[in-house]
């Protein structure tokens, strides 16, 4: 049994989950002005200002973006610490 997982399917799944995210925070920016998280997209993405239809898809597509930082990351670095530690278990557990 392997433990390796997915790069592009972590990498959708990380890309969509901060897609909709951002998309929640700015329509909850819209809807509670007062709460808006707006000065922390401009600091977490280049370029973004509140809100104009330009800037809302580039914030959309630096969030997507972002998705596929991490599982570029995150999957190599789970898959060689996960066959490191079949290999150390010697029966496939999760060798802790």
């Amino acid at each position: 049994m392997s433990n390796k997982i997915s790069l592009s399917t972590i990498g959708h799944t990380a890309s969509l989950f901060l897609a909709i995210s951002f998309i929640l925070c700015v329509g909850f920016g819209l809807v509670f002005p007062g709460f808006a998280m707006y000065k922390a997209w401009q600091a977490l993405l280049p370029e973004f200002t509140w809100l104009t239809p330009g800037t809302f898809f580039l914030g959309l597509v630096e969030s997507y973006a972002y998705g596929w930082y991490v599982a570029l990351l995150w999957v190599p670095l789970y898959n060689l610490f996960a066959r490191r530690a079949v290999g150390s278990s010697g029966m496939g557990g999760a060798g802790v």
